[in-house]
């Protein structure tokens, strides 16, 4: 089990052990700590105003008993939401090397189409709410002819001929030499 996970589970158990404890405190004690038990010392003139005294202190159990009930369904749904916070928060992480997405455009709401590199091969899929599914798969020429990819920039190792592309061309080399190297070596 991953620690937040663990996390959320205390915390869950103690919001519910602070709720359920004044309602176990109050069934534990024989002894009536509020004075709701207390009788009235009311003028007995008639026997309904005796009947209205009973009635009133139902409805104070009953509002009580509503309120808690609205402060549980509250924290439901609060945990429910911060749980789909947590979930759509590493959805969107991805691992490894192989794969990347080179380009996304949304459609409407929930549809969208990306072109995902998977090694030398690009892949155009479309998404919507029910599933996910390719379109088209493009060698990496293809792609770049159709103009779905930046034109070829000079990766590392690639041999520039000073000649032609004079002392300039040999130093832009130089330096996206050297930053790729860096790249490689810092970014995962």
């Amino acid at each position: 089990m991953k620690p937040h996970r663990l996390l959320t589970a205390a915390c869950a158990a103690a919001l519910l052990c602070v709720l359920l404890a004044p309602a176990t405190v109050l069934a534990a004690t024989s002894k009536d700590p509020y004075g709701e038990k207390t009788p009235l010392n009311l003028p007995a003139d008639s026997g309904g105003a005796a009947h209205a005294s009973v009635g009133g202190g139902t409805g104070g159990s009953l509002a009580r008993t509503f309120i808690g009930l609205a402060v549980v369904v509250a924290v439901i749904y609060g945990l429910t939401w911060v749980l789909r916070q947590l979930k759509a928060s590493k959805a969107e992480r991805s691992h490894g090397v192989g794969l990347s997405t080179e380009a996304s455009m949304p459609l409407g709401p929930g549809r969208s189409v990306h072109l995902i590199r998977a090694g030398r091969e690009l892949v155009l899929v479309g998404s919507a709410e029910h599933g996910i599914m390719p379109i088209r798969t493009y060698t990496e020429d293809e792609a770049r002819s159709l103009g779905l990819l930046a034109p070829t920039q000079l990766e590392a190792g690639d041999v520039i001929d000073a000649t032609t592309g004079g002392p300039a061309a040999l130093a832009r080399a130089r330096i996206g030499d050297v930053l790729d190297r860096l790249r490689d070596r810092t970014a995962r």
